[in-house]
C-alpha cells in the first residue's frame, strides 16, 4: 500500500505539488490522470524517494520514504517512462543486474529470472543483446527489471507510450494478473481507454492539486458528462476556474 499525505513541492516560484493526498491500495490499480505540468511526475518522484517533498509524508507499506528511503525502495518496482536499456547487455543480464541490486543471488536469482521470463514471454530474447529491440521488446525487459524481485508495490509512468495494440493488450493482462495477486499498482497514463479499462481508483490532478478522485463511473456521474475523457476535461477546467 502507498499512502501520500499532504505532500508539497516547489521549484523556486513554481508550486509543482500543493497538498496532495491519496492512497493506492493493495489489490487495486490506482491511476494518476492529468495534463503535462499537473504534478504527476513530481508526485511519482516523491513516492520513489528520488525527490524529497518540502512538506508532507509518503509511506510504502507503513515505511516512511523520507526516513527509511532504501527500505521503502526495496518494496517498490519502478517502470520508468524511458526504458534506459544498455544495448550491449542481454535481456538476462539486464534482469540479473536489477535482481542482484535487490539482494537475489544463486539459485534464487536463477529462479526469479526464469519466472519473470515465463510471465512476460521473454524466452526467445532472453539471451539476445537488447540493441535493435522493438519498442514492445524493450517494454518487456524494462518491466521484467521492475518486478523480478516481486515487489509488493509497482509504479508505472506512462507504460503504454509507444506500444502497439498487441503489446498494450499484453501489458494490460500482466497488470491485471499482478493486481489479482494482491499487488498495489500505481500508474500514470493519458490513454483514456486504458485508464477506464484498468483503474479501480482514478486521481485527477490539475496545477499541482487533486481536483477529483473516484472510480471512472463516479467521476462521469460527478461531472455530468458522457464518458471519462469528457469528465476529465470538465473537472480540470472547473478546477482552473475555481482557482482563478
Amino acid at each position: 500500500m502507498i499512502v501520500i499525505k499532504d505532500i508539497a513541492k516547489s521549484f523556486g516560484d513554481v508550486k509543482a505539488v500543493r497538498g496532495v493526498s491519496f492512497k493506492a491500495e493493495d489489490g487495486k490499480i490506482t491511476t494518476l490522470l492529468g495534463a503535462n505540468g499537473s504534478g504527476k511526475t513530481t508526485t511519482f518522484r516523491s513516492v520513489t524517494g528520488l525527490m524529497k517533498p518540502d512538506a508532507g509524508t509518503v509511506h510504502i507499506d507503513t515505511i516512511d520514504v523520507r526516513e527509511r528511503t532504501l527500505e521503502a525502495q526495496a518494496r517498490l518496482g519502478v517502470f520508468p517512462d524511458q526504458f534506459g536499456l544498455y544495448t550491449r547487455l542481454t535481456t538476462r543480464e539486464h534482469i540479473a543486474y536489477y535482481a542482484e541490486l535487490h539482494g537475489l543471488k544463486g539459485s534464487a536469482l536463477s529462479d526469479a529470472i526464469n519466472e519473470v521470463s515465463k510471465l512476460l514471454n521473454l524466452e526467445d530474447i532472453i539471451d539476445r543483446k537488447t540493441e535493435g529491440f522493438s519498442q514492445g521488446q524493450r517494454m518487456k525487459v524494462a518491466l521484467a527489471r521492475a518486478i523480478v524481485h516481486k515487489p509488493q508495490n509497482i509504479i508505472l509512468d506512462e507504460p503504454t507510450r509507444g506500444l502497439d495494440v498487441m503489446n498494450i493488450r499484453l501489458l494490460r493482462d500482466i497488470l491485471l494478473e499482478l493486481k489479482a495477486q494482491g499487488h498495489c499498482i500505481l500508474l500514470s497514463s493519458h490513454v483514456m481507454a486504458e485508464v477506464d479499462a484498468l483503474s479501480d481508483h482514478i486521481v485527477i490532478m490539475s496545477d499541482g492539486l487533486i481536483c477529483a478522485d473516484g472510480t471512472s463511473a463516479s467521476l462521469v456521474a460527478e461531472s455530468g458528462q458522457e464518458n471519462l475523457e469528457e469528465a476529465f476535461v470538465h473537472l480540470t477546467e472547473q478546477a482552473r476556474r475555481n482557482a482563478a
